[in-house]
């Protein structure tokens, strides 16, 4: 299957030494407007902290109570006044297609901000993504909670995203 990606505008690499990175980051792109029709796909390892980014983001847009991963429900969605924000985690998907008979596309196609879990996994069916954000750990054991971010940015919403 031939898969096409949006050009890449802008490139930024950062450090998480700790959650608290994380959590700051996740504030910054909370602020900003853009964020409430934005799609992002977020790519690492398990344990990466793809799931914890999204906490933190929820948070800093003003969700309350418990946020779950939707590992096994595959979506979960919060309504935040005119925003709804889209959480996916296509980790369980062993065809692509799944997304096709999950109905997906519909979600996709309407305003608002999606946030998704393992996107090749719905590789060459999901539009293509304003950012990308691959969370790698370190390989040093004694940095447990130290992360390297990179952040590929493919429209301008995706710019206007990147601290």
């Amino acid at each position: 299957m031939l898969t096409l990606h949006a050009p890449i505008l802008e490139t930024r690499h950062l450090a998480w030494d700790s959650e608290a990175d994380c959590a700051a980051f996740a504030r910054v792109v909370a602020s900003r407007p853009e964020l409430h029709n934005a799609n992002i796909a977020l790519h690492g390892p398990l344990g990466a902290g793809k799931t914890s980014f999204v906490r933190h983001l929820l948070r800093a847009l003003g969700v309350e109570g418990r946020i779950k991963s939707p590992t096994y429900a595959v979506l979960e969605s919060y309504q935040l006044g005119a925003l709804v924000v889209s959480h996916f985690d296509f980790y369980r998907f062993n065809d692509p297609r799944e997304w096709l008979d999950a109905g997906f596309r519909d979600i996709y196609a309407l305003p608002g901000l999606k946030l998704s879990e393992w996107p090749e996994k719905a590789e060459g069916l999901l539009p293509p993504p304003d950012l990308d954000i691959q969370i790698e750990p370190d390989a040093n054991p004694a940095l447990e909670q130290a992360r390297h971010v990179t952040l590929h940015a493919s429209s301008a919403i995706g710019r206007a995203l990147l601290p």
